[in-house]
């Protein structure tokens, strides 16, 4: 099965993509137009505005003195996030005392000017964020005392609205690229966002004073998590800044996306959690981005028509790369596994590529096929000889075609393994539709190439596929035995008719020597089958190239011959022994015969046991004299050939010439009690036809 780490390791030339979540060169936000209206009228504002004048009591530098404790101050109460990488159980929660802001914060001392404060946050200073929120808390107070007129608290708000403008653009600035930052300034931008979710509660507890605007709740949380939505989108949207050839677009695209979702959550798993406070939840609010962009980018692909590969790559993306090499990969499956991100496509879409991608796929496998067949009968037409492999005839047909089926339902086990098993059942349609043409297409050879120099070599090597064509479904595919045998009858066909052909022209060379037991009345039974015994030998090592099991079966056909043509000479009629002397005699040669046929066949390869009581039941029948042992001769020999009948009794029995005819019906009515006593699991007698 495909790994995702071919896709994000293993491509040759293939680079990483560039950067992560703090690389330098990304594109910055341009400033917004409030930010800009918030620096226009922050020109206008000062402190007066807000607070009454009063004279400060100590002198400059006194003042000044207690200007840089008290921003010491602020620095001490915002390093609550800049110790370092802590457990969760350590990081601050928005509960936490120390980043709660003081009851009073206007004992700390005289506030800056509103210009001071305005140039402190245009330089990015972060820790005024605290004087800000005082200049709100004096507002309120100022609103709640009364005696302000209403203009003047508007004038006042406009100002602090001003301020807050500028202090969140600063903040959202800093948490837009949080690595880039200095760990005391990220802190910092934390604890601001933090602080303002509290205020946003301590507002939701009480009205605001009817003079002053409804600013809160600011929600400044939910604007960082809008910024991590642009960041992702950015991210993933990006150009690759290497596309390797031979690459569709849209396989590029999800190259891309998915290792840049990847090493872009690994970053925020190993690097931002440890720095963000609980609350944020940073790893579940990225990966939400990241996925949503993503699979809005995916549901507009998929309304396209995509061509082939694109809609696989489209759908092994979606069921397996992204599920279980993302978001199951070894260092994010822990932190997003109680995070249920869903699927990138809906259902309904999903069951739809599938379907397109099953005719896809089985349309395919069906032309290969066909082709792969095709390639291979023009070699026999073209009297090419099979490879030898090992000795055995080989053809590379059952590799091919097995090779084509197994790359179609890897394919599909690689989307899902529902996919895989959907697939299983349309190829193995396509596997007997296959084989079906290759039986036709064989018997077409069989009869109409018999002059081509390497025609029974190929004969072999076709043989001999029907065993890798077994072997292989029966390894691939666990069916029943039933649909296994169905699958494969063209095969037994195949081999047949191939064993036919081959067998054709040994037994037509042994028909006349078998003859030669009736023309000279058995009087030379032993020298006849010597002579076909070397007959047979001369033909047998041009079936060595077969496989094993084939060659035995081969050989177990000749042994059947053998022994068929052998009971059907003795069924001619033409030899009746008046005396017990003969009929012993005979009896004894029957036997001879037997045994040297037994064992040439045996040594040779032939497992037909089944056979090895034909011909010496018969001579034992054809010894005894006493009928009742006559009877149950003919009843066991009845029992292991079912289809032994009346007729080829009849042919025996007219041997013994001095055998009544009651007896002889008397031994015949014994075959009616046996009859259906076994069910006929090889033919022998049903092969042989008596007058």
């Amino acid at each position: 099965m495909l790994k995702m780490v071919t896709f994000f390791q293993g491509l040759p030339g293939q680079q990483s993509v560039p950067g992560t979540l703090d690389l330098p060169g990304s594109p910055q936000k341009p400033r917004s137009t409030s930010e800009a209206g918030s620096e226009t009228s922050m020109s206008e504002a000062s402190s007066e505005d807000l607070i009454p004048s009063q004279e400060a009591p100590e002198g400059e530098e006194e003042s000044a003195k207690k200007k840089e404790k008290k921003s010491k101050g602020l620095a001490n109460m915002f390093s609550v996030f800049t110790k370092g990488k802590k457990k969760k159980k350590d990081q601050p929660r928005l509960s936490d005392p120390e980043v709660q802001p003081k009851s009073r914060p206007e004992e700390a001392g005289p506030l800056p000017t509103v210009e001071e404060l305005k140039e402190a946050l245009e330089l990015g200073r972060l820790e005024v964020a605290w004087q800000v929120l005082a200049l709100e808390r004096q507002l309120e107070a100022a609103a709640a005392a009364g005696g302000t007129s209403d203009e003047e608290l508007v004038w006042r708000q406009s100002k602090v609205e001003a301020l807050y403008v500028l202090l969140r653009d600063q903040v959202l600035r800093v948490l837009r690229r949080p690595l880039e930052a200095a760990p005391e300034r990220l802190s910092q931008a934390l604890a601001v966002v933090s602080q303002e979710e509290l205020e946003d509660r301590r507002a939701s507890r009480g009205p605001l004073a009817t003079a002053l605007a409804i600013t809160r709740p600011r929600r400044w949380l939910q604007l960082w998590r809008g910024v991590v939505a642009e960041v992702a989108a950015e991210r993933l949207d990006a150009q690759p800044a290497f596309v390797p050839e031979g690459r569709s677009e849209a396989e590029n695209r999800f190259l891309h996306m998915g290792r840049t979702m990847r090493e872009d959550m690994e970053v925020v798993v190993e690097r931002l959690k440890p720095l963000f406070p609980e609350e944020f939840n940073v790893v579940h609010t990225y990966a939400e981005s990241y996925h949503e962009h993503f699979a809005t980018h995916l549901c507009t692909l998929a309304q396209f028509e995509l061509c082939e590969r694109d809609t696989y790559l489209l759908l092994l993306w979606v069921q397996n790369f992204y599920p279980n090499d993302i978001l199951n990969s070894p260092k994010l499956a822990q932190e997003l596994q109680g995070i249920r991100l869903g699927s990138l496509l809906p259902p309904k879409q999903i069951r739809l590529l599938e379907a397109v991608f099953l005719s896809n796929e089985v349309t395919n496998v069906k032309q290969l096929m066909t082709r792969a067949l095709e390639l291979e009968s023009q070699r026999w037409a073209q009297d090419v000889a099979p490879q030898s492999l090992d000795g055995r005839r080989h053809s590379e047909l059952a590799i091919d075609i097995l090779q084509i089926i197994s790359q179609g339902q890897t394919k599909a086990e690689n989307i899902t393994s529902d996919v895989g098993m959907q697939i299983k059942q349309l190829l193995l349609v396509e596997l007997a539709a296959l084989l079906r043409s290759y039986q036709r297409v064989f018997d077409e050879f069989l009869e109409k190439s018999k002059l081509l120099r390497n025609y029974r070599v190929n004969i072999i090597a076709n043989i001999n596929n029907c065993l890798s064509f077994r072997t292989s479904v029966e390894q691939r595919w666990q069916i029943p035995q039933d649909s296994l045998n169905r699958l494969v009858e063209p095969l037994k066909d195949l081999k047949a008719h191939g064993f036919d052909t081959l067998l054709q022209s040994l037994f037509s060379d042994l028909k006349p020597l078998f003859k030669k037991f009736t023309q000279t009345r058995w009087a030379k039974p032993v020298e006849t089958l010597e002579e076909i015994i070397a007959t047979v030998g001369v033909s047998l090592p041009e079936f060595s190239e077969l496989q094993d099991c084939f060659r035995e079966e081969l050989m177990e056909a000749v042994h059947l011959h053998l022994v068929k043509e052998y009971i059907i000479r003795l069924s001619k009629r033409r030899l009746v022994l008046k005396t017990a002397e003969q009929q012993q005699q005979l009896a004894k040669h029957i036997l001879a015969n037997a045994d040297t046929i037994q064992h040439f066949c045996t040594e040779n390869g032939s497992t037909a046991t089944w056979l090895h009581a034909a011909l010496p039941t018969i001579s034992e029948i054809i010894r005894l004299q006493d009928p009742s042992a006559i009877k149950i001769e003919v009843a066991t020999y009845a029992t292991w050939y079912p289809d032994f009948s009346k007729g080829h009794l009849n042919a025996i029995l007219a041997i013994k010439g001095n055998l009544p005819s009651s007896e002889v019906r008397s031994i015949r009515n014994i075959l009616d009690i046996n009859t259906g006593v076994q069910e006929l699991s090889r033919p022998l007698f049903s092969l042989i036809k008596v007058t």
